[in-house]
């Protein structure tokens, strides 16, 4: 469905962010992209959507697919109606706006609005609690509400596959776990494909199928969920297990520098 094929990005033509970068979301799937602050989880994420070309950044090597036509060229207003929608980081709300007006507004991205009343039932479906403030000022809700209400706006639009940009940050752990379940529910429920960037890789991988491990612009490691929780690297990196006492790069490991080609 979705194709990351061995992409380089850069920024103003100079600063290289991607390296070969590949990747791949099936119908129905849901994969995670995980990697500490830096790693280019972000960036790969706009370069899918399309919002790198609003700050001056390019696929300047490979290419990306979305059911076998390149997008990577398009604009990401003509990606969304595509049905490919981000959910970024830091809760990007119209502060201004009541819950169900921001919720609302993700529909202009369709040509037919007439299922609006529709879209809103299902999106208070997965989140009863924005149905109770659907008439607040949204400004002055919760982070934990703010972040319900991004994934229901993003739900209102009919995404093919959503793109989740740390959805959990600075939420509570409870939260986090609300949150997770619902997003995990309308995988399942509504086949949404998804692919999820995320730093609690605990949380990722209990409900994503597949993921794929990024350092400094480049895909390390990748398997199925199960595996990767099993695998030593991880939990040494990113579950907070393993023996050594102190948080080391992964260039200081020699058993995972044997393992990587790409480590010299």
């Amino acid at each position: 469905m979705l194709s990351v094929n061995n992409i380089e990005v850069v920024y103003h033509d100079v600063i290289l962010v991607l390296r070969g970068v590949s990747l791949q979301l099936e119908e129905g799937q849901m994969i995670t992209l995980l990697g500490a602050n830096g790693a280019g989880k972000t960036t790969t994420l706009k370069a899918i959507s399309g919002l790198l070309k609003t700050e001056v950044g390019k696929v300047s090597h490979g290419d990306i697919r979305f059911d076998d036509q390149r997008i990577d060229r398009m604009g990401p207003e003509d990606i969304a109606r595509k049905g490919i929608i981000q959910v970024m980081e830091g809760r990007r709300i119209l502060e201004h706006l009541t819950v169900e007006e921001n919720l609302e507004v993700a529909a202009y991205v369709l040509k037919d609005r007439s299922y609006m009343k529709k879209d809103l039932d299902l999106v208070y479906h997965y989140f009863p609690r924005l149905k109770d403030l659907r008439h607040r000022t949204s400004g002055y809700t919760s982070g934990g509400e703010q972040q319900m209400m991004l994934v229901g706006r993003a739900l209102m639009a009919h995404p093919k596959i959503m793109l989740l940009d740390e959805p959990s940050l600075g939420l509570a752990p409870l939260l986090v776990e609300e949150i997770f379940r619902i997003v995990k529910r309308i995988n399942e429920e509504e086949k949404t494909s998804i692919l999820l960037v995320e730093q609690n890789a605990i949380a990722a991988l209990d409900i994503a199928g597949y993921g794929y491990v990024m350092e400094n612009g480049r895909i390390v490691l990748d398997g199925t969920a199960k595996d990767l929780k099993e695998n030593e690297d991880v939990k040494e990196f990113y579950l907070g297990f393993g023996a050594l006492s102190q948080r080391k790069s992964y260039r200081d490991v020699k058993h995972y520098k044997r393992r990587k080609r790409w480590l010299g």
